[in-house]
């Protein structure tokens, strides 16, 4: 197995590309792509998790709070098209069957997961039964296109510091691993997850690991992380722990860009509300809402939309998909 530890993600991202980069060749579904084998990354500030890589892979900020409130709320629902329209050719009959909020938060139509791993947690600081499972074989062998990359979530709680891993069959480092790192990692206070759980046991914020079986860089994506020399550290994103009573309405308030009252979340939400008025034309009033957030989100709002503005000057350019 090899193993990357990095303090943020700029660190782990540039580490994992050049795992990547100087894997084995393979061509899954006929795409030439290179692979390692069982990776095992630790992220050990996952705080520290929005990507900045300007000017060779810019993030959409909008689309990282908006699947992160997407998963958390237990949705399948097609408003997350709003953020990635690309999304649109992984979904069956409109919907993306292997959404992960359904999944966590109502599987079978019976079970919390998330709920769950709190109650067990809470009952029994040292369990090792603080799982969330993704994968389901049930559904996912039915040869939908869009099957969950991550297998499952897990939870330990010791010495009152709470560790979270990530299970993943597969991980695009260059397109998806930047997003999927920034929702494990609020869960945890690395994710969101990650953050979140850890505030309502009342628990410090311990590691994020993050187990991949595939680790990949598409052979199309190469040229472009060749570009990447030097990173920035990535800064540490604002505080987003809050209550388990009213979370639900939070994650509601959050996705129409209503104030919550809650500063971290706040940031969420007014990235929502910023990307949205730039979707509807208003750059100007995008730009200033932008302004108004506090934290990395702020500079990554700026440097995505300077990114669509370098798009649209293209000869020939159509409307983004994101």
């Amino acid at each position: 197995m090899t193993h990357l530890t990095a303090d943020n993600m700029a660190e782990l991202f540039a580490g994992a590309v050049s795992l990547a980069k100087a894997g084995e060749r393979v061509s899954p579904r006929s795409m030439p792509t290179r692979e390692i084998r069982d990776v095992h990354l630790l992220l050990t500030s996952p705080r520290a998790r929005l990507l900045h890589a300007q000017p060779v892979r810019i993030l959409n900020p909008a689309f990282a709070v908006a699947e992160t409130v997407w998963h958390l709320s237990g949705s399948d629902a097609p408003w997350i098209f709003d953020y990635n329209a690309r999304l649109r050719q992984y979904a069956d009959d409109g919907v993306l069957r292997g959404a992960y909020g359904p999944r966590m938060r109502n599987w079978g139509g019976r079970v919390d997961q998330l709920a769950r791993v709190v109650e067990i947690l809470k009952e029994d600081p040292d369990s090792r039964r603080a799982l969330i499972q993704l994968y389901d074989p049930a559904q996912d062998a039915a040869g939908h296109k869009d099957v969950p990359c991550t297998l499952g979530f897990r939870f330990l709680l010791r010495a009152g510091r709470l560790h979270m891993a990530a299970m993943m069959r597969g991980q695009d480092v260059w397109i998806g691993m930047p997003y999927d790192v920034f929702f494990y990692t609020v869960l945890h206070e690395y994710t969101v997850l990650h953050e979140l759980v850890a505030g309502w046991l009342d628990a410090e914020l311990g590691e994020f690991h993050l187990h991949v079986g595939s680790l990949h860089i598409y052979d199309e994506h190469v040229e472009q992380a060749d570009l990447l020399t030097s990173l920035t550290a990535s800064r540490v994103m604002p505080d987003l722990r809050t209550p388990w009573k009213g979370f639900d309405g939070l994650l509601g308030e959050v996705r129409v860009g209503e104030v919550t009252g809650h500063p971290g979340w706040d940031t969420m939400a007014g990235t929502l509300r910023s990307y949205r008025l730039w979707k509807e034309g208003q750059r100007d009033q995008a730009r200033e809402q932008a302004d108004r957030i506090d934290g990395p989100l702020c500079h990554a709002l700026a440097a995505w939309y300077e990114e669509l503005k370098r798009r649209s000057s293209k000869p020939g350019a159509t409307a983004g998909a994101m």
